[in-house]
């Protein structure tokens, strides 16, 4: 029982941090000013600092290494994985960078490591990773 309400405080925390991070970046228009390399730098120092995820070694890891780095932390479930990767496409789809790209790379796959954790399907997330794919 205590485990549990453990896992459960972590799966919230993540949550709040992501919910965070969107609002941050997508919620005002000063941001509007700044440049995709400085909201993804921003985006990846929150993440480092909160929660301890190195975007920059998740990238650089292949399919089945980062998909086992992202579950290594307690609290990442589908829901907030989803949460990620839509932060992280949001930032990059309008952006047409070799970086940029990377990044949506990484999206996409988050996106198929949720379609395979979830029990459901979602017909929002299937037409995010079709225009992540058409970005591409």
């Amino acid at each position: 029982m205590e485990q549990k309400d453990y896992i459960l405080r972590e799966i919230e925390k993540i949550g709040i941090i992501l919910n965070f991070i969107r609002e941050k970046f997508f919620s005002s228009k000063s941001n509007l000013s700044k440049s995709i390399d400085d909201q993804l730098k921003d985006m990846k120092e929150m993440l480092l600092t909160e929660i301890g995820l190195d975007i920059d070694k998740f990238l650089s890891l292949n399919i089945e290494d980062s998909n086992e780095y992202i579950c290594s932390f307690k609290g990442f479930n589908s829901e907030n994985i989803e949460l990620l990767a839509g932060c992280i496409s949001q930032i990059c789809l309008n952006e047409n960078t070799i970086d940029s790209k990377k990044h949506l790379e990484m999206a996409l796959q988050l996106y198929e490591l949720c379609n395979l954790k979830s029990q459901t399907y979602s017909l929002e997330r299937e037409n995010k990773i079709m225009t992540i794919k058409n970005a591409l």
